[in-house]
């Protein structure tokens, strides 16, 4: 597939933008948001995994250290507690350090294998771990048989994405690493292919490569680069949160947090450079060429700089900072067939989007929530998730689960 959108070095202005919001806004399907679980402590939710058991069990994954298997009755007060990792994760600042990402093994009913992403300190680092159920109790982890694959240095507190997910085709772990933290870009991280940060890995775990614990699958595309991660499938992000493959399409969503103005979603392409931290959105970012100035150093795009542009952007107008989801192919809701699930974390607007892969064009945004006062929004979504029969959950920051459910 080529790139949907470019950018080329020189300031050469493209035939093609980032489709802004307001150009498709539409009113979608009514639908409403279900309260689930309403009995159930939970403590700043960020994802809901189904393991592929056949179970259908509901693995929610708690920011503050602890996964659970929610009830099978709504009604029931009481979760069962599969893994406590408030010992072993560590957090400067919680508000964007912890607990980060799960990802079942394809093979988990095989193999009890699962995966977390997480912080630690002393160094500061996200770290990504593989793990097992107990063989005598698989309702339960066992936590000793943690085995550490790979670990990213982190400069500051935030901006650690941590986004984990196994290709449904290629059945290779996907994780998305932020550019380090603070504002602006200081750390220049993303545009480096000697760093993890601010960059999409693809390794496969069912392999090794050399003394590596983990494979780095032939198809990587900066295999043949001497001074490349072979680890890195695409590159130039700022802080990933809510990406996933489209399971009909084979498209990798993401959506990345901008910082001053525009809030992005990727169509991830295998060896791409997303922009950041020369590029804002489908825009130069205006802050880039001060901070060179500062640092001593020469300002513009670097020789020979090309980036993708996003598929899709909302400025602040909109939102702060972005939530993405996930492409439906649920029942339910039969007018999202095939619209990506996202929504704005503050302001708590929700959205779908579509993205026509023949054309590789947008060709539609729907707006689902639009609070009446975004200072008092109905949900702060931190994830947009597939229940077992890929019915959306829309988890709140505040501590709830919501279903997506047609009206009435």
């Amino acid at each position: 597939m080529t790139p949907p959108f470019r950018w080329h070095r020189a300031a050469l202005l493209v035939a093609f933008f980032a489709v802004p919001l307001t150009s498709l806004l539409a009113d979608g399907p009514s639908v409403a948001l279900k309260p689930l679980y309403t009995h159930l402590k939970i403590e700043r939710p960020i994802s809901v995994q189904i393991p592929p058991d056949g179970t259908g069990r509901r693995f929610l994954v708690e920011q503050t250290g602890r996964i659970k298997i929610l009830p099978g009755e709504d009604s029931s007060d009481e979760a069962t507690l599969f893994f406590d990792l408030t010992g072993s994760i560590g957090v400067e600042k919680d508000f964007e350090e912890g607990l980060l990402g799960l990802a079942f093994h394809p093979k988990f009913a095989e193999n009890g294998r699962f995966y977390l992403s997480l912080s630690r300190q002393g160094p500061k680092r996200l770290v990504l771990a593989e793990f097992q159920v107990l063989k005598e109790n698989p309702a339960m982890a066992d936590a000793a048989s943690e085995r550490v694959l790979l670990e990213i240095q982190q400069p500051d507190w935030n901006h650690n994405s941590g986004n984990l997910f196994f290709g449904p085709q290629d059945g290779k772990l996907y994780l998305c690493a932020g550019d380090g933290g603070m504002k602006n870009g200081v750390f220049m991280l993303p545009q480096k292919l000697t760093r993890w940060n601010g960059k999409v890995l693809r390794i496969d775990v069912d392999a090794r490569t050399g003394s590596l614990p983990y494979g780095i699958p032939d198809d990587n595309p900066f295999i043949g680069n001497p001074i490349a991660c072979p680890e890195i499938w695409a590159y130039g992000l700022r802080n990933p949160w809510g990406a996933s493959i489209d399971s009909e399409t084979g498209l990798l969503y993401l959506a990345d947090v901008g910082q001053d103005l525009w809030e992005e979603i990727n169509i991830i392409q295998k060896g791409g450079n997303y922009g950041w931290e020369y590029r804002e959105g489908a825009h130069d970012f205006a802050n880039r060429d001060a901070l060179m100035t500062a640092l001593g150093l020469k300002t513009g795009l670097p020789e020979g700089f090309e980036s993708i542009d996003p598929i899709f952007e909302y400025s602040r107008a909109d939102g702060i900072s972005i939530t993405g989801g996930y492409v439906y192919r649920g029942e339910a809701i039969p007018a999202l067939t095939g619209h990506f699930l996202y929504g704005d974390w503050r302001f708590g607007n929700l959205w779908a989007l579509h993205y026509d892969a023949a054309t590789e064009k947008v060709v539609g945004n729907v707006s689902l929530e639009k609070p009446v006062d975004p200072k008092t929004p109905t949900v702060q979504p931190t994830a947009f998730c597939p229940d077992e029969k890929g019915e959306p959950l829309v988890l709140d920051w505040r501590g709830a689960i919501f279903k997506m459910v047609p009206k009435g």
